[in-house]
């Protein structure tokens, strides 16, 4: 098993394994690491020496790997989401457990041959340790690619700003992932923005972001919020107006604020009984950050007007959805209550 850094660096160096298995929920570092065994590689040729299997074509995998690609010294094969990798009980043996064995023995047997003629890619989202798993793994490379945390992230971006001479600090970095959310692929298009944006010896600072990036709704919820804790109305409802004006669907708007202050409700909850607030918010490894965050709005409320909150909200959907209040006046009459 290898980490994600380190595959990277091999394949920066053209170091290739003759089997791959790639894994994991970071759709953006797996594709990114398939382009560049792609140009590792070299020419490819669909249909002739690079093969693309999919679960519906995953019988021809040995057959694949038994024919020579004509004209060409390598075969790349990849061989995406094709439920290899799970395990099926007893009971529910398949055609596809027989396609597993056969795979499993081929590479088992000629594996030497494998490493000189082909390149073969396994790309899945989640797995098992099978019989397979553990071949690949002896064989050549498994990388689990789970969702990069905040830190990891926050690298990966400052990397990106330091190849283009831009200036950014810890602190502005750590408010654009708040702000942008935790999508590696969306971070890396809104922080190309801003590099274009402030050019070569540039500095991206928090007004740029707030200017320029698309925020995730989630986040700016969160200014709402804040507002709404510390009784500011005009800041409370101008953060309400520009989610509209930026065309906002007002029934989103209402089901994430809905979706807030039921989290602000039972951290404070948790914090009443001494409960784990990760656990109870099921938050991801990449989410720990949203802690503190929610900690500190849920001081601004009590417990009770937490509680009045969603219920109000969870009232006006049904009122809504019945054609008795425009939700849009609704939202703003609750809000209204509470600053």
């Amino acid at each position: 098993m290898v980490k994600i850094d380190e595959l990277e660096k091999n394949l920066k160096l053209n170091n290739l394994s003759s089997l791959y298995l790639l894994y994991g929920k970071e759709k953006y570092l797996i594709e990114n690491s398939l382009k560049k065994i792609k140009t590792a590689f070299g020419e490819c040729t669909k249909g002739i020496n690079y093969i693309c299997i999919d679960q519906d074509s995953v019988s021809a995998i040995v057959e694949e790997l038994s024919m020579p690609a004509f004209g060409y010294p390598k075969k790349l094969i990849i061989a995406k989401n094709t439920g290899l990798f799970k395990k099926e009980a007893k009971k529910k043996q398949s055609e596809l457990s027989n396609i597993k064995d056969a795979i499993n023995s081929y590479i088992t047997e000629n594996i030497e041959t494998i490493k000189q003629t082909t390149i073969l890619v396994f790309v899945e989202e989640e797995v098992d340790k099978t019989e397979l798993y553990l071949t690949i793994e002896k064989y050549g490379t498994v990388c689990e690619v789970p969702l990069q945390k905040p830190f990891e992230l926050k690298n990966r971006l400052m990397q990106i700003c330091k190849a283009y001479k831009v200036n950014v600090n810890d602190r502005t970095m750590q408010y654009f992932i708040e702000c942008c959310g935790t999508d590696l692929q969306t971070l890396i298009n809104e922080i190309r923005k801003l590099i274009e944006y402030v050019g070569q010896n540039g500095t991206i600072t928090n007004e740029l972001i707030d200017a320029l990036s698309i925020k995730q709704i989630e986040s700016v919820i969160f200014d709402l919020t804040d507002n709404l804790g510390q009784k500011k109305v005009k800041e409370a409802f101008q953060v309400l107006h520009n989610l509209i004006y930026a065309k906002e669907p007002v029934q989103k708007i209402l089901i994430t604020l809905y979706n807030h202050f039921k989290k602000l409700y039972i951290v404070k909850l948790c914090e009443k009984y001494n409960k784990d607030i990760a656990g109870a918010l099921k938050l991801s490894p990449n989410q720990m950050f949203l802690i503190n965050k929610y900690k500190n709005q849920a001081r601004f409320f009590k417990e009770q007007e937490l509680e009045n909150i969603t219920r109000e909200l969870r009232n006006l959907d049904y009122k809504y959805k019945i054609g008795l209040i425009d939700l849009q006046l609704g939202l703003e009459a609750i809000l209204c209550a509470y600053v």
